[in-house]
C-alpha cells in the first residue's frame, strides 16, 4: 500500500510548492487540506480526520505567521502555532506514522554572530517565537517520529510574501528605505519542499533540522538582488537601522542557520539564495 501523506496549510507558499512537487513524486498517494477542509485547532476533527484516511505522514505547513499581529492575538497565534502540532502529532503517533513540523528563526533571539546550529539555546523575543517553540515541544512530546525543520525569510511564487512585496514597491515608488542592520538567509519554497520530500525518500530521522538556502545577506542586499534581478532600476533602495522602521514585535538581528546536519543526514545539496531567487522571478515572470 501507498504511503499517505497529508500535507496541511496547503492554500500557502509551502503547501503549494508541496502540491506541485508532488506530481514528480507519484510513488505516494496524497491529501492536501487547509482550514476549509480540517481545522487542525479541533483535536478530535484531526484525531477522526487521520484515522479514517490512514495517514502514515503528515507535514505540517500550516501556522499563524502574520508575526505583528501574533502580539495583539496570543490566543489564536497559541491555538494554530502550539495546541495544534501537539494534535497533529498525538493523531499520526496513534498510526505509527511520522510528522514533519516547519518552524522557524524566531525561537532564536538573534544577538548570535555566528550561524545557529539545532542545539543552540532557543530564547524567543516574540509572541509569534514563543508559540513556534512550543509547538516544537508539543510535536516531540506526542510523537516521537517528528522532524521539526526551522526556517527562515520564506517567499514563493505563491501568496503574499516579500519579494513580490519589493517587486510592486520598486515599480510604485521612487524611494524606498530597507533595514540593513538584520541579517540573514532567504529561503525558496520550493527548495524546501524539495528538501521534505527528499527526507521523506530516504526515511525520516527524527530530530531538530535547520534548513534556508546558502549564503548571508540583510534585507537591504535582498531587496537590491530582487530590483537588479527583475530590471527594476527607477526606484532607489537606502539602508535603514531597525530603530528607525519601529515594529509591534521584535526581529532577530541575526538569523543565519547552519544547514550542516540537514545536508549530512538526507545528502542534499542547497542552492545559493540568489540563484533560487533568480528561479522564482523566472517562474513568477512566466506565471
Amino acid at each position: 500500500m501507498m504511503t499517505r501523506i497529508l500535507i496541511t496549510g496547503a492554500n500557502g507558499q509551502l503547501g503549494n510548492e508541496m502540491r506541485l512537487l508532488a506530481r514528480e513524486h507519484t510513488e505516494y498517494d496524497y491529501l492536501f487540506t487547509d482550514v476549509a477542509e480540517l481545522d487542525i485547532c479541533d483535536e478530535q476533527a484531526v484525531a477522526d480526520y487521520v484515522r479514517r484516511h490512514e495517514v502514515d505522514v503528515i507535514v505540517n505547513c500550516a501556522a499563524y505567521t502574520a508575526v505583528d499581529k501574533a502580539e495583539d492575538n496570543e490566543e489564536l497565534c497559541d491555538r494554530l502555532n502550539r495546541l495544534a502540532p501537539g494534535y497533529l502529532a498525538k493523531a499520526v503517533a496513534a498510526r505509527g506514522g511520522k510528522l514533519v513540523q516547519i518552524s522557524t528563526d524566531y525561537v532564536f533571539d538573534g544577538t548570535a554572530h555566528v550561524p545557529y546550529t539545532e542545539d543552540c539555546p532557543t530564547c524567543p523575543d516574540s509572541v509569534y517565537g514563543r508559540t513556534k517553540l512550543g509547538g516544537e515541544r508539543e510535536a516531540f512530546a506526542h510523537c516521537p517520529d517528528t522532524m521539526v525543520i526551522r526556517t527562515a525569510w520564506l517567499y514563493s511564487t505563491f501568496g503574499n510574501n516579500y519579494v513580490k512585496t519589493m517587486l510592486r514597491l520598486g515599480r510604485e515608488r521612487e524611494t524606498l528605505g530597507v533595514i540593513f542592520d538584520q541579517v540573514g538567509t532567504p529561503t525558496y519554497a520550493r527548495d524546501l519542499a524539495a528538501v521534505i520530500f527528499a527526507a521523506i525518500g530516504k526515511g525520516i530521522v527524527p530530530g531538530v533540522y535547520h534548513f534556508s538556502n546558502e549564503g548571508v545577506c540583510s534585507w537591504y542586499d535582498f531587496t537590491k538582488a530582487i530590483h537588479r534581478l527583475a530590471g527594476i532600476t527607477t526606484c532607489r533602495v537606502s539602508p535603514l537601522h531597525t530603530d528607525e522602521y519601529p515594529t509591534r514585535a521584535t526581529r532577530p538581528h541575526y538569523s543565519v542557520l547552519d544547514k550542516t546536519k540537514i545536508k549530512q543526514t538526507y545528502g542534499v545539496e542547497v542552492p545559493y539564495w540568489t540563484d533560487s531567487l533568480e528561479e522564482c522571478l523566472r517562474r513568477l515572470e512566466e506565471a
